[in-house]
């Protein structure tokens, strides 16, 4: 697949519902060089993609099972793509269910969590998550929205967790960083979210004007915080 970008660094995303993007990281992506295409999962040629070309893949998220091939025949190209990614040792992101995806492709089982983790809540960094880029959350509440998880993939480092979600996010080497939460969501942003997702609020009998008000007082923060960690991960980046 000819990626058609400028020159410089390259950052293909992955997308599966238009509004969940790459949010408050594009214009910090932007600002650190990359130029940035999307991939509309669900319609594209993915077996044409080259998984090496680009010098970042960000696999985001979407309302489908990271093991849905029956429903979703696509899912298994997305796979196949973050695998040769993955083993080509080159920079991949993962959120929900791109990093979901990632455990997959890495051996590890994902499944329904059992209930659904939706809303603003804080991460509990493991002592690994401690000395790792999502220290630069503080104490900052991030958007978790999922009704399933993953395993910790074998060889992977533990790095976050919830009172609902043991595994909420891992590390391979400096390169692969999988996050079960939506460090990118734009709160500014949230109204796309409640409508697209308003039928699995309503049978999750989540409140959207809670949802709302919460992401209104999280914004400033997040805004801060999200590209601090993404810049602390790609600083530890080797080269």
């Amino acid at each position: 697949m000819n990626l058609s970008l400028a020159p410089g660094k390259t950052l293909l995303a992955l997308r599966h519902v238009h509004f969940e993007d790459l949010g408050t990281l594009a214009p910090y992506f932007a600002q650190r060089g990359y130029a940035i295409e999307y991939v509309e999962a669900p319609l594209a040629d993915l077996r044409a993609i080259d998984a090496r070309a680009p010098d970042l893949l960000v696999v985001l998220g979407g309302p489908i099972g990271a093991f849905d091939d029956a429903l979703h025949p696509f899912v298994a190209d997305e796979l196949a793509l973050v695998k040769a990614r993955l083993d080509a040792g080159k920079p991949i992101l993962g959120i929900c269910l791109g990093a979901q995806l990632m455990a997959r492709a890495l051996g590890a089982k994902v499944y329904p969590l059992g209930v659904k983790e939706i809303g603003y809540a804080p991460l509990t960094l493991t002592d690994a998550g401690q000395s790792s880029p999502l220290a630069a959350l503080g104490d900052a509440s991030v958007l978790h929205w999922h009704g399933d998880q993953f395993d910790i993939p074998p060889g992977a480092v533990h790095l976050a967790r919830t009172a609902i979600g043991e595994n909420q996010a891992f590390a391979l080497g400096t390169h692969a960083l999988g996050l079960q939460c939506h460090l990118e969501a734009d709160a500014a942003r949230i109204e796309s979210w409640l409508v697209g997702h308003a039928c699995e609020l309503g049978a999750a009998k989540i409140d959207p004007v809670a949802l709302r008000n919460d992401a209104r007082q999280h914004h400033a923060r997040l805004s801060e915080v999200a590209p601090a960690v993404i810049g602390r991960w790609l600083d530890a980046m080797p080269g």
